[in-house]
């Protein structure tokens, strides 16, 4: 019966490596569809949303099976819970990508990141974040989920740079293209947000190992 449990849990990596792949390839492509103006390329990208979301949901499944036709002992069960949790945190990270899509779209394809260089060095950052915290979760490599809540500070950076160069923007150009230097904040904010799921995957990661969640003083045993 514990061998079989253990294909499962295997299983269960798999597909939260299979998800955290999705997402990252969602990061990657939104990034390059600014860079290019490229709206169909942004319309892709909000179609395969819909597959991050359908592996939310079989892993959801799977997580429910586990722990309804086995009694996994504490450790187990935080290695579960921990999977329900961050798949909410990745299944958004879907979303924030759809949401750079829509800018890219509703700006008529407008590139981007030739003015504002550090867009692209972020998502690349943000996408290495998403990656370390599902690769420290398989790996039970809780020094690895800590760096990744520690490059957060280093996305938050980023913000503020955009954000203060699309000031200095606003404020040469008198109030002219204000609409495109708003739609950049908000793709820096999108993946400003994505560094912060990131982060709570990677804090989940922390408590699937020792038991303890940043958010909470209460400690469970082994």
């Amino acid at each position: 019966m514990r061998n079989k449990f253990d294909e499962q849990l295997c299983f269960l990596d798999e597909q939260l490596t299979h998800m955290g792949g999705l997402c990252e390839t969602a990061i990657a492509k939104a990034t390059q569809a600014l860079k290019d103006g490229s709206i169909e390329q942004a319309k892709i990208i909000i179609k395969e949303d819909e597959e991050i979301d359908q592996i939310e949901k079989d892993i959801e499944r799977l997580c429910l099976k586990l722990l309804l036709q086995q009694q996994p002992v504490a450790k187990d069960l935080r290695r579960i819970s921990a999977a329900l949790k961050m798949i909410t945190d990745m299944e958004r990270i879907g979303d924030q990508t759809s949401d750079i899509a829509e800018i890219i779209i509703s700006s008529k394809g407008v590139a981007a990141t030739d003015e504002i260089h550090v867009i692209g060095t972020m998502a690349s950052e943000v996408s290495k974040m998403v990656r370390d915290s599902v690769r420290a979760y398989v790996n039970r490599d809780l020094e690895l989920a800590q760096s990744v809540m520690e490059a957060d500070d280093e996305i938050d950076q980023y913000f503020e740079q955009v954000r203060d160069e699309m000031i200095d923007f606003i404020k040469e150009e008198k109030g002219e293209n204000g609409k495109r230097i708003f739609d950049l904040i908000m793709v820096t904010k999108y993946l400003e947000r994505i560094g912060d799921h990131a982060t709570n995957i990677a804090e989940w990661v922390e408590f699937s190992i020792t038991g303890v969640h940043k958010d909470s003083a209460v400690m469970h045993n082994v």
